[in-house]
């Protein structure tokens, strides 16, 4: 157990997630690292996720649970979880992705002692019932903005950033590549994104229109280079290409 622990802040947006939200908020429960707030806002689920989500607050006040009035999206709903942070870390975790123990204490320890401001870590793949499938996205080293144009590896569930020497975070609004445009914003300004080798997040692979949301994935990637990072259409297409080479490696 680490000594000093500054305050943590868990971003957790959260959309329809009756099956899975329970689950991903035990794991931050389990952590080793125990100075953490949890903080949810739900984009008006139509399910039974804020049920749930309310009833796990009423027995952990770390849990900070918000209900949106109308449907905004997940960019919007980021931002609001981050606008209710207290911490000096913010890390982020999908509703439906699962927390290894060790996952908080394993960075922070990590960049207290190294000085850094964003961590990302290798992470596994578990089906819909949380089945392992025997597959690891593994690290690439150091990370600046370039070699992240190329492939956009960070897995949102794994990053921790220290506001403190990345600044304030705010996510722009794009449908599901809204990570990938808020990790560009840091590592464009020279930070480095430092990676943990070892697996520190179960991510859920789920199968409903999976084919279909690669492609909207893909389309929101190509807004995300043209659009936000204003890239030239050439070299947007050069980092394009270098992207579906290795999500397509990434999947075999």
């Amino acid at each position: 157990m680490m000594e000093t622990q500054p305050l943590v802040s868990v971003i957790m947006p959260c959309y329809n997630m009756e099956k899975y939200v329970a689950d991903s908020i035990a794991s931050v429960q389990r952590q080793t690292y125990s100075n953490w707030e949890l903080l949810i806002v739900d984009d008006v689920s139509t399910d039974e996720t804020v049920k749930i989500v309310t009833k796990r607050t009423e027995t952990d006040e770390r849990i900070h649970f918000v209900v949106k009035p109308q449907h905004s999206g997940i960019a919007d709903t980021r931002n609001q979880c981050i606008q209710m942070a207290q911490g000096r870390f913010l890390a982020f975790l999908d509703a439906d992705d699962i927390w290894h123990p060790e996952k908080l204490e394993t960075q922070v320890r990590f960049m207290l002692e190294n000085h850094v401001g964003f961590t990302y870590s290798t992470y596994d793949w578990i089906d819909e019932e949380g089945n392992t499938l025997n597959k690891s996205i593994n690290t690439i080293g150091r990370l600046d903005y370039e070699t992240y144009l190329r492939n956009t590896i960070i897995g949102c569930s794994t990053v921790v950033v220290d506001k403190t020497i990345v600044g304030e975070i705010v996510v722009p609004r794009f449908r599901t590549s809204e990570d990938t445009a808020t990790w560009l914003d840091i590592l464009k300004q020279g930070h480095l994104a430092y990676a943990i080798d070892k697996p520190l997040v179960s991510y859920r692979i789920r199968r409903r229109s999976a084919s279909s949301n690669k492609l909207k994935a893909a389309a929101d990637l190509w807004k995300v280079y043209r659009r936000h990072e204003k890239l030239p259409f050439f070299k947007a297409i050069f980092f394009f290409s270098c992207y579906a080479f290795n999500a397509i490696k990434k999947r075999l």
